[in-house]
């Protein structure tokens, strides 16, 4: 499947202002996906911080800062930006979440891998 629009959930399963997990075959393998949503918009990235490789949330598709304005990673603190993945704060300042083109269409959210 990898290359391919592939369905993750319905633009209505995450709550806007939220985050949510999800899983899609990106670059032939199976990733674990960050999905924030800002209005009609999802923000897609790798699941895995740029500083250890690590899945960054401790519950699943729980991703924000408490005040909800930055991605979160629980191992060490870092923060970056829902909207473009940069590290603005711990270990990896200066470094992105990989990002992972999302669309919606059918108020539906597709990845492509």
């Amino acid at each position: 499947m990898s290359g391919e629009r592939q369905l993750i959930c319905g633009l209505d399963d995450i709550e806007d202002g939220e985050s949510a997990g999800g899983k899609a075959d990106i670059g032939g393998r199976e990733r674990s996906l960050v999905l924030v949503r800002k209005g009609e918009i999802v923000f897609a990235y790798i699941n895995s911080c740029p500083h250890i490789g690590a899945p960054l949330e401790l519950r699943p598709g729980y991703f924000l800062t408490l005040d909800r304005s930055h991605i979160n990673c629980v191992n060490h603190g870092a923060h970056f930006r829902i909207e473009d993945g940069y590290c603005v704060q711990g270990p990896c300042i200066g470094q992105s979440l990989k990002p992972v083109d999302a669309l919606i269409e059918d108020g539906k959210v597709y990845v492509q891998g």
